[in-house]
């Protein structure tokens, strides 16, 4: 993780826009930290001690660096978009989830239970499988009262 290959080389704007952001308070404290790196990168400190007098890590530094020199300075301040784990149930077999939850209960019960309801939508291939937590998180979105 050379520091070359990213140089940091603010102008007196961009300085007094990060030392303002620092001395607002107001802001996130990543984005304060990633000013902070911005700003200590263009005085000419290494990495390494950039890490020590921010205790943040080299990776940390040198994405900063690298999003600087590829995107400008928001870019490299400001929060990228994440992307997160897709739903792993779709509408379709939440709803029938959700019916089978309202529906009658199997002989001997009085009511379903989220494990009961677990085996069940896995026997009719709703899906693959199910934990019965997740049919508690899909029937806590419908407000049902089996939660």
């Amino acid at each position: 993780m050379s520091q070359k290959s990213h140089c940091v080389k603010l102008g007196e704007h961009e300085r007094q826009y990060l030392q303002k952001i620092i001395e607002s308070g107001k802001d996130k404290a990543r984005k304060i930290t990633r000013c902070r790196i911005l700003l200590l990168a263009d005085k000419g400190k290494t990495d390494p001690e950039i890490s020590d007098a921010l205790n943040v890590c080299l990776a940390t530094i040198f994405n900063i660096r690298r999003h600087y020199s590829k995107g400008g300075l928001e870019r490299a301040i400001s929060e990228a978009a994440r992307s997160g784990q897709p739903p792993k149930f779709k509408g379709k077999s939440m709803a029938k989830i959700t019916a089978i939850a309202c529906s009658k209960p199997p002989e001997g019960r009085a009511r379903w239970s989220l494990r009961l309801l677990a085996d069940r939508v896995i026997e009719l291939d709703i899906v693959e499988t199910i934990s019965h937590q997740s049919v508690h998180n899909i029937l806590k979105k419908t407000n049902s009262s089996r939660t």
